[in-house]
């Protein structure tokens, strides 16, 4: 699960390091965004010219605007809700295993062919993004029903936020040695390399993995009893239908909701827009670039894991109640990423202190994987993946917008821009942190709980 995590982040960075070589820089910003092709001129006359200059020189430049790149960059998440909810209860009656599987198989294809789809012009790209969202959504969602049906509840915290570490460490390779693979053999070769990664991700994803413990030959017979044994309090009935008014009418749901909605607003301008901001405020060059990109994601990993220890090491010792450590990481993952977001613009002229402030902001962030962002699985366990497709769907249509006021603020003026954007981030994550501390829960909802019908 960490390793497909890993494989599909990347895929979706990829661009994100390779855009700042793909884009002509020298353009201005009310050139109309056709993606018109313009080859870099290259000449024979200069035989000293290096093998990284002859690569970079040979690959093709793009002129489109920051309110396109913006466009492009969202064109993703546009795919990803179309699926989340429809994968998400498909996968809890079929199997995540098949879902997920042909999903990153999908993304893998996609990737590699994105170099050529360029050339081809920009509404050919964000086609292809919005179909690599579509199979990317089936695989997200898919992963809390496999969850549901092997973690424990005391071992919940820890085990999805390691799974879900793959995506910070994804983000750290791809933005490390993006940069470097660009200039050493050309942006294309960015998705090609992790476009192949993704492929022999899936070959050991339909050999190793299987939809829960009962089916699996491998795994000890007392570990497959701790495993059922502690769901058992579960229901694990087939459901014939989804409570979607009483899921409607839940304040819990909505504080789950709004939490991802939030979160994700300043995910995605990170995670989108943070080689750029780099090159654009501190000046450095792609390699650089993608280097500095990668340290706030060493932080993201390591607080991903060491928040689900300790979330899980409270609940074992009952130091705190469920719902307390839910608040708790929940409050550390918004308020403390949005006072450095906000202070950001202040401390531009520092380059150290400014690395220092991003390298807090997706580690200090990532805490909310042992707060709301696994609660579904504590106030609904049975409807988990398809409560997780609709909360996915809020916290994307946050990317959505978030990335495309991103692009349009920049365009405007850079330094009120990349301020208002901060500012406007972090209003975004109060809001979520107020909200969720006000109507969170943690206890099964009513219309999750198994129902034992009688007939009069």
């Amino acid at each position: 699960m960490h390793f497909s995590n890993f494989t599909m982040i990347t895929q979706r960075v990829s661009l994100s390091i390779a855009i700042i070589a793909m884009v002509n820089r020298t353009q201005q910003p009310g050139l109309f965004n056709t993606s018109t092709e313009r080859p870099l001129a290259f000449t024979f006359n200069h035989s000293n010219r290096s093998i990284k200059e002859f690569n970079t020189a040979e690959v093709s430049v793009y002129e489109w605007s920051p309110e396109t790149q913006g466009i492009i960059f969202s064109s993703i998440n546009y795919g990803i809700i179309l699926t989340l909810i429809p994968s998400g209860y498909l996968a809890g009656i079929f199997g995540a295993k098949q879902m997920l599987g042909a999903g990153l198989l999908i993304s893998s294809l996609l990737t590699l062919f994105t170099p050529l789809t360029a050339d081809f012009g920009v509404i050919l790209v964000i086609v292809i993004r919005t179909v690599q969202g579509m199979a990317q959504g089936m695989a997200w969602t898919g992963q809390f029903t496999i969850w549901a049906k092997w973690a424990p509840p005391l071992e919940r915290s820890k085990l999805t936020s390691i799974a879900g570490s793959g995506a910070a460490f994804g983000s750290f390779i791809i933005l490390c040695v993006g940069g470097l693979i660009s200039q050493a053999l050309g942006w294309p070769f960015i998705f090609y390399i992790f476009g192949s990664i993704g492929c022999v991700c899936c070959l050991l994803w339909f050999t190793v993995i299987y939809d829960d413990p009962l089916h699996h030959p491998c795994i000890s017979i007392r570990e497959k009893e701790h495993i059922v044994s502690s769901l058992a309090q579960q229901s694990s009935s087939p459901r014939r239908s989804v409570p979607i008014k009483s899921m409607v009418r839940c304040l819990p749901l909505w504080a789950i909701f709004m939490g991802f909605f939030s979160h994700f607003w300043l995910c995605t301008i990170i995670i989108t827009y943070l080689p750029t901001y780099i090159s654009s405020v501190l000046h450095v060059n792609i390699r650089d670039s993608g280097v500095l990109s990668s340290l706030p994601f060493i932080a993201a990993a390591s607080c991903t894991i060491l928040g689900g220890q300790l979330a899980d090491f409270l609940l074992s010792r009952n130091l705190l109640r469920l719902i307390t450590v839910r608040k708790l990481f929940s409050s550390l993952g918004l308020l403390l990423p949005s006072l450095c977001a906000v202070a950001l613009p202040f401390v531009a002229s520092s380059y150290t202190t400014t690395i220092i402030l991003l390298i807090l902001i997706p580690g200090t962030s990532n805490l909310c994987d042992s707060g709301f962002i696994i609660n579904t699985l504590d106030v609904a366990p049975r409807y988990a993946s398809f409560l997780m497709g609709i909360s996915r769907g809020f916290g994307l249509i946050a990317g959505i917008i978030s990335s495309t006021a991103t692009g349009f603020l920049i365009s405007q003026d850079s330094v009120s821009g990349w301020r208002n954007v901060f500012f406007l981030a972090a209003a975004v994550n109060m809001f979520g942190l107020v909200f969720y501390l006000t109507f969170g829960q943690a206890e099964i909802q009513h219309w999750a709980k198994e129902r034992t019908l009688t007939r009069l």
